[in-house]
């Protein structure tokens, strides 16, 4: 299967003429996007920001966190249940509090 070099993947270009649609079409657009910096007002620009920046404290702080914390709860009670089905013990929390209370500690040490 070989090719002739005469034969070409490749189309010659067509001649641009003045009846070409894409000739006919504005070079500048007409209409201005609202998300140009010029419009924007500054509010605007103030609220975008501070968007950006929850975004980033819920990104970087509160979801690891939380993330950790209830990881770590979730763990807890797994291996409470694991211990009751293999081994006869009963795990017992005497004080919700405080083992919730250490959690939320443990959860923010290595933050």
């Amino acid at each position: 299967m070989s090719l002739a070099n005469s034969e070409s993947f490749i189309e010659p270009p067509n001649s641009l003429d003045e009846s070409d649609e894409v000739a006919s079409l504005p070079s500048s657009p007409t209409d201005s996007s609202v998300d140009d910096d010029e419009y924007v007002s500054d509010a605007e620009r103030e609220w975008r920001e501070s968007l950006q920046q929850l975004e980033l404290l819920l990104t970087m702080v509160v979801v690891p966190y939380m993330g950790k914390y209830f990881g770590r709860k979730c763990a807890y009670w797994g291996w409470a249940k694991f211990m009751e089905w293999k081994y006869p013990v009963e795990i017992v929390v005497t004080s919700p509090k405080t083992f919730k209370g250490v959690g939320a500690v443990e959860a923010a040490a290595s933050l």
